[in-house]
């Protein structure tokens, strides 16, 4: 194993999803407002266009399924409100930074594995904009430049649990499924990469999705830094 890739959400970074979320949408209501966006249907739009993003088949960039379902929802003048959205990201959304908790060991962890020369990527589900990613990961004290690759909206294509979302990261870091080891929370989506050939650890700190856990090796965020502290050196 050479290569390892972490979930954000409830894995680097800590948080209650429903929690987060309702800080969020209520943080881009007013943004939208300000706007003449109506709050109620822009949010109805953002979870359809989420869902196609899920949904994807490869066909189309997720940035492509989200502002297609988004604006067949809201119309098509929506589409120049994008820089907007991607404003707000990298503005305002920052004060959703006190609906998650710290994690101290973030970037412990992300310098250990680098210093014994493994491959990092931040295999996020990709259903935001980079602006989004980096803002988040600015909360546990991380940045792009501590990444081989992020997934994003831009550049995704599939989203977790699809099999086609862990090839493509793999293809992008020049690795095989067996040489990765996917880090996440959530059971059905992280998870999902055992079966793309990918080992698995299960952060059980922010556990999320369906299905038996106890198939999967699994810790607290901070028995997997031990776990990762034992592990030797990457061969290339």
């Amino acid at each position: 194993m050479n290569t390892v890739l972490f979930d954000l959400d409830g894995t680097l970074l800590p948080m209650d999803q429903e929690v987060f979320l309702q800080r969020y949408l209520g943080l881009l209501s007013v943004k939208a407002a300000a706007h003449g966006i109506e709050p109620k249907a822009m949010a109805q739009a953002l979870w359809r266009g989420t869902a196609a993003m899920m949904a994807n088949d490869g066909a189309l960039s997720n940035r492509q399924r989200f502002w297609d379902c988004f604006a067949t929802d809201m119309g098509q003048h929506i589409r120049s409100l994008e820089p907007v959205f991607n404003d707000f990201y990298g503005h305002e959304f920052d004060a959703a930074h006190d609906a998650t908790m710290p994690n101290l060991q973030a970037r412990e962890v992300i310098d250990l594995l680098r210093a014994k020369g493994y491959t990092l990527a931040l295999a996020t589900n990709p259903l935001f904009p980079p602006v989004a990613i980096d803002t988040r990961l600015n909360w546990v004290g991380l940045s792009r430049a501590d990444f081989a690759y992020i997934s994003d909206y831009e550049n995704s294509y599939y989203c977790k649990p699809h099999p086609g979302y862990f090839k493509a990261v793999l293809q992008e870091l020049g690795k095989r499924p067996d040489e990765a080891l996917m880090v996440g929370n959530n059971v059905s989506e992280d998870m999902a990469a055992k079966e793309a050939g990918l080992a698995v650890y299960l952060v059980t700190d922010c556990i999320e999705g369906e299905g038996d856990h106890t198939l999967f090796p699994q810790g607290s965020f901070a028995e997997f830094v031990d776990y990762a502290r034992k592990l030797p050196v990457a061969k290339p």
